[in-house]
């Protein structure tokens, strides 16, 4: 493609070859290559291309002349042609990089028996954008004008940014992504164009965008249903017939599905025909489990070392979709296991099950054997979830001296939790909030009147483009007159680790009795960390923690840890590795962790 003062480009997407001239190259080409394919000579060549770092990746990647290099079946006449041919594919994609003024030149040599080509590039000057004009045609202008302005928003180009046919594609690709995301679910692009100057290497942008009309949701379909009742998927439906689209709330609808317990996979999708926006279908395809599964895994923590766990379910039981769940795990400071009988969704998402668990710990000279059962009621939506529980607790604790305490606790409970975040994986901005509540009264299945209250919060503020700024807080209490050893000790409280002071223990801070560290009435930890990415995928932090567990508040004392760490992004969620100092202690502690703890 040939530049030419006031030459307008609008490709639509990214190609090696574009326009006339470039398919009818490539059918010339096409057309010497299936005439060769029986000439007997054979050429071995190398290519070296001189060019700049900002073109020379396309074209080592696209240019056929340096693609063909790799192989040795290239006859002497097609490496002709490719020689021939290559200026004009070169460029063609030093202008998707937004060169429209290349000098290019070839030479061949043949060193010792071997063709050497080389092909020179000067780019030239680069094209940068001189202005952007968005506009709209559609009801998006009076019917929701913040349709409008977020797709403006979300467009990536500016005036005096490099001009590109990727930054161009995705430019478009954005924005209308934003656009489609609420209403307006068949808006395209009508006309789009690019002019470029090559004069005074420049590029005016031009898009408009045809909204198209606004749809409505209709009715749920669904298909795949085969083992588990149709009704499950419609007490966990959050759509309502006649509502506005946002695909936002559709994908509330596949989570709340996936959620479930009987889908491996599940694929939403609403009809995007503009001529039926009025409650337009929602298809949801669902691929069941099998009744029985198994499942198994093994990991590494340094605060509980190293774990293997599984655990078994079957999903229909009474044949009534109840689902019976056994599991356990085994770690090197803690064993666990249980069962549970749960309830599909009722009406109101809620599921309600019965459970009984067994947990043994062994921490900082303390160990701990608890005992649980009781009855939940648990509903979890996009944003938050909500427990219901009556427990009863069994605990025995064993310390280094003194004979073993048991408590025994009823208890009525109400734990919440919002996800206001802007990634649920990888949030950089938002919070995450934690409030439990519950009680228990002395002599009805309990050895002490007491309130219990926990709470825990974080809160992500991003600095500038790469930065990043994580505060934690962790707070609980447990009022009560009698003594902590008559409240079962899972209700109780100890800090240090990974994820409350870092530079101490897992689990190190509490009430310090001959060497074991039993868990106390109170709980306060906080964390301030800096964030910095180098990438997209690797950072790095520091950050200071605070944090004391006591059982009088008029007793505290406060333990401090400062450190660095290292960051990633790994395909299953944030990788922490992080090395933490304890001021106190004056002690250096590792850790490793995986996830966002919520």
């Amino acid at each position: 493609m040939r530049a030419t003062p006031g030459r307008r480009v609008g490709w639509p997407r990214a190609r090696p070859l574009a326009g006339v001239a470039g398919r009818r190259l490539a059918a010339a080409l096409a057309g010497v290559w299936l005439l060769a394919l029986a000439a007997p000579a054979r050429a071995v060549y190398t290519v070296d291309i001189d060019a700049p770092r900002a073109v020379r990746k396309v074209l080592t990647q696209h240019l056929d002349l340096a693609r063909f290099a790799k192989r040795d079946d290239i006859g002497d006449e097609q490496l002709s042609f490719l020689v021939t041919a290559a200026p004009q594919q070169a460029r063609q994609l030093v202008q998707t990089q937004g060169y429209f003024s290349p000098v290019i030149q070839t030479e061949v040599r043949t060193v010792k028996g071997r063709k050497a080509v080389r092909l020179s590039v000067e780019p030239g000057p680069q094209t940068t954008i001189s202005s952007v004009a968005l506009s709209f045609t559609g009801p998006v202008a009076t019917e929701a004008p913040v349709r409008e302005t977020a797709t403006r928003l979300a467009w990536r180009l500016q005036s005096g940014d490099a001009f590109t046919q990727s930054a161009w594609d995705d430019a478009k690709k954005a924005s209308l992504t934003v656009l489609r995301a609420q209403r307006y679910l068949g808006a395209r692009i009508a006309h789009s164009e690019a002019k470029v100057d090559p004069r005074t290497h420049t590029a005016a942008l031009s898009v408009q965008f045809a909204s198209g009309p606004t749809f409505t949701l209709g009715p749920v379909t669904v298909s795949g249903v085969e083992r588990y009742p149709h009704a499950i998927i419609d007490h966990v439906n959050p759509l309502h017939v006649g509502e506005i689209y946002s695909a936002a709330r559709v994908q509330e609808l596949q989570r709340q599905v996936q959620n479930t317990p009987y889908y491996a996979s599940v694929a939403v999708d609403v009809q995007a025909d503009p001529a039926h926006a009025t409650e337009a279908p929602v298809d949801v395809k669902v691929h069941e489990y099998q009744f029985h599964s198994v499942r198994s895994g093994i990991g590494y923590s340094t605060d509980r070392g190293a774990r293997i766990e599984g655990a078994y379910s079957y999903n229909n039981v009474f044949n009534r979709a109840y689902v019976f769940t056994v599991q356990g795990r085994l770690e090197q400071k803690s064993q666990y296991g249980s069962v549970q009988l749960a309830m599909p969704p009722d009406s109101k998402s809620y599921v309600n099950s019965v459970l009984a668990s067994y947990t043994r710990t062994d921490d900082e000279g303390t160990v701990i054997y608890s005992l649980r059962t009781g009855f939940q009621r648990t509903r979890s939506l996009q944003f938050y979830d909500y427990t219901y529980s009556l427990m009863y607790y069994q605990d025995r604790l064993e310390q280094n001296v003194g004979p073993p305490t048991v408590s025994r606790a009823l208890v009525p409970a109400w734990a919440w939790t919002r996800r206001n975040v802007d990634d649920p994986v990888f949030p950089r901005s938002g919070n995450l909030i934690n409030v439990e509540a519950g009680f228990a009264v002395k002599a009805v299945a309990s050895d002490a009147t007491f309130g219990r209250i926990y709470g825990r919060a974080r809160q992500y503020l991003p600095i500038g483009r790469n930065d990043l700024v994580l505060l934690r807080t962790e707070m609980g209490g447990v009022f009560s007159g009698a003594a902590s050893a008559r409240i079962p000790a899972t209700l109780l409280f100890r800090a240090g680790g990974a994820t409350s002071v870092r530079g101490y223990g897992y689990e190190s801070i509490g009430n310090n009795v001959s060497g074991s560290v039993l868990p106390t009435k109170y709980l306060i930890t906080g964390g301030a960390e800096y964030q910095h990415w180098f990438n997209h995928d690797w950072g790095g932090a520091v950050f200071f923690d605070m944090g004391t567990a006591t059982d009088t508040w008029a007793e505290r004392r406060f333990y401090q840890g400062v450190g660095v760490g290292a960051r990633w992004r790994s395909p299953v969620g944030p990788l922490n590795v992080d090395l933490g100092y304890g001021i106190q202690n004056r002690s250096i502690r590792p850790y490793l962790t995986l996830g966002v703890a919520f």
